[in-house]
Formats: C-alpha cells, sequence, structure tokens
C-alpha cells in the first residue's frame, strides 16, 4: 500500500485488516484521493460530519469480510445529532429509533413473534454477520445527501462486486428502488436476494409490512447449515 497518498492513510487505517484485504486497492485510486481531500477540508472549514471519524468503517470492524451472511443495504447515514454510528439503519442506545428502524421493528415482531426492547442499537446484528452497509459512508450535520457522488458510492460498490464475487449463499436485503438499483449486478444463482419497498413510512404500507423477509433470511441459514440471526434486541 505505499503508494497510497497521504491523505487517504487515515481512512484506510481505520479499516478492518480483513477488508483492507478485499478493498484496500481502492484506496489508491483518484476518486479515493479526492473523497479523502473533501472529507479534509468539510473539517478544516468547520462543518460537522457524521458519523465522528472512528465510526466510519464501523460497519467493516463489527463484520469481517468472511463472517459476513447477510448484507443490508442503507442509503446514507443519519444527519442528526448523536444518531448515526456507522451501521446503515442502526441509531446508538438511547436514541430514539427513526421511523424506518421503528417499522422495521414492527415487522419483526409481527413476522417472528418476537418483542423488541426498543433499543435501536443493531451492533448485536453486525456481531452476528449481518453486514449493515450504508452507499454512502458519511454526511453533513442536518443536510441529507450532501457526501452523495463524492466517492463512497464507488467504494461500496466494490464491496458488494467482492462480496458478490468470493462468498456464497449470502442474504442481500434491498429496500427501496435505490437499494435494489444498488444490488443490480448481484448473482442470484449464487446468493439470495430479497427485495420489498423501503420501510420509510411513506412507503412501508405498500409492502414492507407482511414481507416476512427476516423469517426468510433465517430460513435460508439454516438452509446453508448456518445458525440463524437471532434478531431480538
Amino acid at each position: 500500500m505505499q503508494a497510497i497518498l497521504k491523505q487517504s492513510l487515515p481512512l484506510y487505517r481505520s479499516l478492518h485488516p480483513s477488508w483492507q484485504t478485499i478493498i484496500g486497492q481502492e484506496f489508491e485510486q483518484p476518486y479515493m484521493q479526492r473523497l479523502a481531500a473533501f472529507l479534509n477540508q468539510e473539517e478544516v472549514s468547520g462543518k460537522v460530519t457524521y458519523p465522528p471519524s472512528p465510526l466510519i468503517f464501523n460497519a467493516f470492524n463489527h463484520t469481517p469480510f468472511k463472517q459476513v451472511r447477510v448484507v443490508i443495504i442503507g442509503q446514507d447515514p443519519y444527519h442528526g445529532d448523536g444518531q448515526a454510528h456507522g451501521l446503515s439503519f442502526s441509531v446508538p442506545d438511547g436514541v430514539k429509533p427513526p421511523p424506518s428502524l421503528a417499522n422495521i421493528f414492527k415487522e419483526i415482531t409481527a413476522d417472528l413473534g418476537i418483542t423488541m426492547s426498543g433499543s435501536g442499537d443493531l451492533s448485536p446484528w453486525a456481531a452476528q454477520g449481518v453486514l449493515l452497509l450504508n452507499a454512502t459512508l458519511t454526511v453533513e450535520q442536518a443536510n441529507a445527501g450532501s457526501h452523495q457522488k463524492r466517492g463512497w458510492e464507488t467504494l461500496t460498490d466494490a464491496v458488494i462486486a467482492a462480496l458478490n464475487a468470493q462468498q456464497e449463499s449470502l442474504v442481500f436485503v434491498l429496500w427501496g428502488s435505490y437499494a435494489q438499483k444498488k444490488g443490480a449486478a448481484i448473482n442470484t444463482a449464487k446468493h439470495l436476494v430479497l427485495q420489498s419497498v423501503h420501510p420509510s413510512p411513506l412507503s412501508a404500507y405498500r409492502g414492507f409490512f407482511g414481507n416476512h423477509q427476516f423469517s426468510q433470511i433465517n430460513q435460508h441459514l439454516i438452509q446453508h447449515r448456518q445458525q440463524p440471526v437471532d434478531w431480538q434486541l
């Protein structure tokens, strides 16, 4: 990795070693150099970026490459204070679950008959091999979508491509048109791809509720001689 320019080294070093092996070469590409420069300039100009720098790669650091069994693709980190911590749809313990996450919990309860605690911290899922991957890994405070098309999407496309090519029998969960486009190239002969509308209150009643995808994920894992995910929080 000696060719990596100085400005991207902090990002690279904060990435789990297993993922460095898989996507480390991306950090040498011009788009990552531009992204690192952009993030540095945002900091210098005094803008607040979420999640905090040590948590940008939280999803990867909670779920090493070979431990991935399920991938849930989100779009942007939350842009409110204290919400984003590097896992798609998740908020730290003690933060009220946003509406989409609350709807996810409702579907889990309806699908599996389990009661959720109210904690929105999905870290226990990540520890069981659920990669909670946002397409864009940072955002400016109170400015949704502000870091889109800066390079993160190219990096996360590389993540999905590596999982698609190098792993077997994963479950990819694509909620909403954005995630479905992001996962369009996934090999459905190798992996289970589950799709539905987004859990947002704007769309959840048009097919998210009642999709029974959490039980489908566990059925797939059991069929492939793996432990089911314990979704209860």
